[in-house]
């Protein structure tokens, strides 16, 4: 009798960027078998403990942190955290006998991955950025496979395990781009004006929500409605420097539940330059304005966005310059329906819809090569 694969284990997280692309892949798996029984490895205390088992999963936390590249007191603890984590990822990894372990990046996803190759198993990462992170890197060399969702890649990785299948996004968020009438409704906005949508990623971006507090009389003087998701830590301040514009266009959340709302009236989008959140926007289509974040490792998020500037799908401004230039660029824009039509067409051209499935017809590949 063949084998077949009965356990995989998913290791990584940190950000939603890292966490929902782990939940699709899983959720690809059972549409194909849902028999296969998966394991969720990610760092205690990040919110994969708590995201992953609201999916229905079940996961295990190390004690693993990040290596802070400034001088600081933290790093004393990272390599004891570094060494319970190995010695419990080995643990895991004998307990739960997996046929193979997907990695998504993020703190969680080394040690994991390590421990898996050393003990001969399986493996793939899953590398979400155009600049490969660290972790990912280190691992190119042990892992069996490597999905990236960009091109010119093996500057990182050896050419030979790279195979292109995009980034897993929530599909349910592409889903009702038809339904513009019930949006509407939903955010009780008027269908006859242009609408920007703004997205700071899971936590918020304080600078873009600078702009929008000094800035967003603008919108309104312009008739342009407002979508803005401020994040958890910025929204009061944000709702009480708008609240004489909120029965003017402009509606303000801390998190956007209806996402498949708001992408299906944005006309355009202004976002941080994550690598999820540029996959969904492709998939949408939707002409967009990118302001990445400065605080991320190897300023992967400009690179992500370059890598749509550089093929005409999108506009991008520093953060440096984004009170300065944000918010008028965005009216610009929104003036300007041939900049936006050749946007829509061009970011359209780079979203992969079936990525997930693309990832596990990868695991089967692996595994079934692995045991001839």
């Amino acid at each position: 009798m063949d084998k077949k694969i009965n356990k995989v284990i998913i290791s990584g997280g940190g950000t939603g960027g890292h966490i929902f692309p782990a939940i699709s892949i899983a959720n690809a798996i059972h549409e194909k078998d849902k028999n296969i029984e998966i394991l969720f490895v990610g760092a205690e205390g990040k919110m994969e403990m708590e995201k992953v088992p609201n999916a229905g999963y079940k996961i295990i936390g190390l004690p693993v942190r990040g290596f802070k590249r400034e001088l600081s007191l933290e790093n004393i603890s990272f390599f004891w955290k570094l060494y319970q984590s190995m010695r419990k990822a080995k643990k895991i990894i004998k307990d739960f006998k997996p046929d193979i372990a997907i990695g998504v990046g993020g703190f969680a996803s080394g040690p994991l991955l390590k421990t898996a190759t050393k003990f001969k198993i399986p493996s793939i990462i899953q590398e979400q950025n155009s600049y490969a992170g660290v972790t990912n890197k280190i691992l190119g060399n042990k892992v069996n496979k490597i999905c990236v969702a960009y091109d010119n890649m093996e500057q990182f990785f050896p050419i030979e395990k790279i195979v292109k299948t995009g980034n897993p996004v929530r599909i349910d968020l592409i889903k009702n781009l038809d339904k513009k009438v019930e949006a509407l409704k939903h955010f009780n906005l008027l269908g006859n004006t242009k609408t920007v949508l703004i997205i700071g990623g899971s936590l918020g971006a304080r600078t873009i929500n600078n702009c929008l507090k000094k800035d967003i009389k603008t919108f309104v003087d312009n008739n342009i409605q407002v979508i803005w998701q401020t994040g958890k830590l910025y929204y009061k301040e944000s709702l009480e420097s708008a609240k004489e514009y909120l029965d003017k266009g402009i509606v303000i959340y801390d998190f956007i539940s209806r996402m498949d709302y708001a992408y299906a009236i944005a006309d355009v989008v202004i976002s941080r330059a994550g690598a999820s959140t540029v996959s969904e926007l492709c998939l949408v289509k939707k002409p967009t304005i990118f302001v990445p974040s400065p605080n991320v490792a190897e300023d992967h998020q400009t690179k992500n966005a370059m890598a749509l500037i550089n093929k005409d799908a999108a506009m991008m401004i520093e953060d440096s310059l984004a009170n300065r230039d944000l918010v008028k660029e965005a009216v610009k824009l929104i003036r300007d329906d041939y900049r936006m039509k050749v946007y829509s067409e061009n970011i359209g051209l780079l979203g992969i819809p079936n990525s997930a499935q693309l990832i596990v017809d990868e695991v089967y590949k692996v595994f079934e090569k692995s045991v001839k």
